[in-house]
C-alpha cells in the first residue's frame, strides 16, 4: 500500500501524541490566561505552537498526510542547533534556558530522524511528480469554445 510498516506508523502516532499533548501542557496555561505584559514576539510563537499542537493532533489519525509537520519540525529545529546552540556552546556560553533549548531541541531532532519514513518521504515528496497547477480537465474545458 503505501510501504510503511505498522510498526512506524505506532511510532508515528506516538511522536504526534508527544508533541500535541506536551505543547497543550506547556502552552495552553498561557493561552487561557496570558499574562498582560506579554510582548508581541512570545504571543506569535504561543499561538504558533498551539497550531502545531492541533496539527500534531490530526496527525494521530493521519500520521503520513501530516509528515510535512514533522519535516518542518526537524528543519527548524535543525535550524537553531546549527545556527544559535552550536556558536553559544562553542563559545561556553551554553548555560541555562538556552542549555535546556539545546537538549529540548536534540531530543527532538534525533527522535525525527528516527521515526519519519524516509523511504515515504522521497517516494512521496522527491521522486513523485509534481501537482500541475491547472488540471489537464480544465485546459480541455478552457479550449472548447462556449455557445
Amino acid at each position: 500500500m503505501n510501504g510503511v510498516s505498522r510498526f512506524r506508523l505506532l511510532a508515528l502516532r506516538a511522536t504526534y501524541l508527544l508533541i500535541a499533548v506536551g505543547l497543550t501542557l506547556v502552552i495552553g496555561p498561557g493561552l487561557i490566561d496570558p499574562p498582560d505584559n506579554l510582548g508581541h514576539a512570545p504571543s506569535v510563537v504561543r499561538s504558533l505552537l498551539a497550531g502545531v499542537a492541533v496539527i500534531a493532533a490530526i496527525g494521530i489519525r493521519y500520521p503520513l498526510q501530516m509528515l510535512p509537520l514533522l519535516l518542518f519540525e526537524l528543519v527548524w529545529k535543525s535550524i537553531w542547533l546549527v545556527a544559535f546552540g552550536m556558536r553559544w556552546s562553542s563559545r561556553g556560553a551554553l548555560t541555562g534556558a538556552w542549555k535546556d533549548s539545546w537538549n529540548e531541541l536534540l531530543f527532538s531532532v534525533i527522535l525525527f530522524v528516527v521515526v519519519i519514513p524516509w523511504g515515504y518521504v522521497w517516494r512521496k515528496y522527491v521522486r513523485q511528480p509534481r501537482e500541475r497547477a491547472v488540471s489537464p480537465a480544465a485546459l480541455n474545458d478552457a479550449a472548447i469554445p462556449s455557445n
